[in-house]
């Protein structure tokens, strides 16, 4: 699926109003690849009404959103080795009213759970506009996702 900012955005928000905890999204993608815009754009559907700043620094923010659910967004970036997740309070995620946002899953490397959705997200080349997205199910999330198009098989 090939989507410009404003179409990453409103498929995030669709990806936020469909999906039901628990459920674990990893981000992947270079640095300017849309992982935040994306994060930002499923709280948003998911019913976050505070602002939701980039982790890069904090590496980790909850935020309450509709239905008593809680959206966690980590980002990984900035950590030194998987053994830096426990710190950050790694073992306490997964609760049933949770959707964990995980920018940059591949820094979690064997942490990450075992049924999990990938999202991919490359810049387009001749392009800064657009990105190619794709979906990758790892394991056996508990639910199909109406927002995900695309096939679930391993990309």
């Amino acid at each position: 699926m090939r989507l410009d900012e404003s179409g990453l955005r409103e498929w995030g928000r669709f990806i936020g109003v469909t999906c039901r905890p628990p459920i674990v999204l990893g981000l992947v993608g270079s640095l300017g690849a849309g992982k935040s815009v994306l994060a930002r754009a499923i709280g948003e559907g998911a019913g976050v009404r505070n602002p939701m700043p980039s982790p890069s620094f904090n590496l980790i923010f909850r935020y309450e959103a509709d239905g008593g659910c809680e959206v966690v967004h980590l980002d990984l970036y900035r950590i030194e080795s998987p053994d830096d997740l426990w710190e950050l309070g790694w073992n306490e995620l997964g609760a049933e009213n949770e959707i964990i946002i995980v920018e940059w899953p591949e820094y979690a490397d064997e942490l990450m759970p075992s049924d999990h959705w990938l999202i991919h997200l490359e810049v387009v080349a001749g392009s800064i506009e657009l990105r190619d997205v794709r979906v990758q199910k790892v394991g056996s999330p508990k639910d199909e996702l109406v927002a995900f198009p695309i096939s679930s098989s391993d990309c």
